[in-house]
């Protein structure tokens, strides 16, 4: 297993442009806690604090997949330079003005989260120019689904190490100080100032205009929805068992099935398109959130928790494949960063579901949500699959896939190309 990754890290510029979309991405992974602590420390209450980090959600929700199309069009230096660079000033404003006075404050939030780079959309773009073969590029969208558990593991504790040795306000500054110079590795690599999308059709639907695009995003939404939902569920549980150390076990364990999930499932070749695969995983994930809703005792339920979370980074890393096949020419970016949002807000309505179900059925109801979530995306994958047929698989180094006049993907070649 080791092997196979090594050798990809070991690919000129892999390692540096995997580490430094992470990096750049920690100020997105760590908003919503920064933007509370800070808001607390402040003197605000949860629903202020509540209230902005949803501005900041919703700017980032939309922000994405507009930014996402715009590096289809001009490249990624010339538009996610200065993004990056307005977002961090706009949180930077928010921790030197503080809530006085407040409408600057909302306004400081949704610039930030509207102008966050689309470096994880941008970085899948970039993998097929840097690897060269499909294997690899399969194996680094099962690397990058890991690495992001890794993330959302460790940068909640860097924001927390930071209140703590500094104080809330300058958390906000260094995470985003921080998220710069890893967005900046990025974009000033090679690959990343080489690269250029495919020549796109003029459409205003951009990557939505693909029916199987659509599929992805309208399934991938409900497995946000089932993600959502464990984290408020797993509070929850935890009010019952001992604390909140009992829910950032089971979040944790959750986080860890994902990761030994991808890892397995990104070392080895798999037959058979990948549309096929991606039902069935979608499938098994739904499976593995059924046993949650037994609530049994702490250890129990953590390995469960565990068992729950094996085939979401398989499912993610599939994902990343199928869209990849079926984004029309010259949107390659932007339809990553389609299923990002999409899940983001996935996320949301599911946390929105669960504290009601947990209120009207107990915590076994704030359980059944997840598989509920699981199973409403394996419906429309099912319900759908007809829009997610390919006649051919591609090679790596094509032009991306163009759609023909019934809106049905034509295979053709990869989405990116270097100048």
């Amino acid at each position: 297993m080791a092997a196979g990754y090594g050798a990809l890290l070991r690919t000129r510029h892999a390692a540096r442009l995997l580490v430094g979309t992470l990096v750049g991405r920690l100020p997105n992974a760590t908003a919503a806690l920064a933007i509370v602590l800070f808001t607390r420390s402040e003197g605000g209450g949860y629903p202020l604090a509540g209230a902005l980090s949803a501005v900041y959600a919703v700017g980032n929700a939309a922000g994405q997949p507009l930014l996402g199309r715009a590096v289809d069009r001009y490249g990624q230096p010339r538009v996610m330079a200065p993004a990056a660079v307005v977002s961090a000033l706009a949180m930077a404003l928010f921790a030197l003005v503080g809530l006085r006075p407040l409408p600057l404050a909302f306004a400081a939030v949704l610039v930030a989260g509207l102008f966050t780079p689309p470096l994880e959309g941008g970085l899948r773009a970039l993998w097929p120019s840097v690897l060269g073969r499909e294997d690899r590029v399969h194996t680094a969208y099962a690397l990058d689904a890991v690495a992001q558990e890794v993330m959302f593991a460790t940068g909640p504790l860097l924001v927390t190490l930071l209140v703590l040795t500094w104080s809330e306000a300058a958390a906000v500054v260094v995470i985003n100080v921080i998220g710069l110079l890893g967005a900046a590795s990025v974009l000033l690599s090679p690959p990343s100032r080489r690269w250029r999308s495919a020549p796109r059709e003029a459409h205003w639907l951009g990557a939505l205009r693909s029916p199987g695009i659509l599929v992805l995003v309208g399934a991938f939404f409900f497995v946000g929805v089932a993600l959502g939902s464990i984290a408020v569920a797993a509070v929850a549980y935890a009010d019952g068992h001992g604390g909140g150390a009992v829910s950032s076990g089971l979040l944790s364990a959750l986080g860890g099935g994902a990761l030994l999930g991808g890892l397995v499932y990104g070392v080895r070749p798999w037959a058979g398109a990948p549309e096929v695969r991606l039902r069935l995983l979608v499938g098994a994930l739904a499976l593995g959130y059924v046993p949650l809703a037994l609530v049994p005792g702490v250890a129990a339920m953590t390995a469960l928790a565990g068992l729950s979370g094996v085939f979401l980074a398989p499912a993610l890393a599939c994902a990343f494949v199928v869209i990849d096949r079926h984004a029309p020419r010259g949107t390659v970016t932007e339809a990553f960063s389609w299923l990002v949002t999409t899940f983001g807000v996935g996320n949301a309505a599911g946390a929105a579901l669960a504290g009601p179900a947990v209120d009207l059925g107990g915590v076994s109801a704030g359980f059944t949500l997840p598989a509920a979530g699981g199973a409403v995306s394996l419906l429309v994958l099912v319900a759908a699959q007809r829009h997610l047929s390919v006649t051919a698989t591609r090679t790596t180094g094509e032009l991306p896939a163009e759609n023909d006049h019934n809106g049905a993907v034509r295979p053709g070649f990869r989405a990116g190309h270097q100048a």
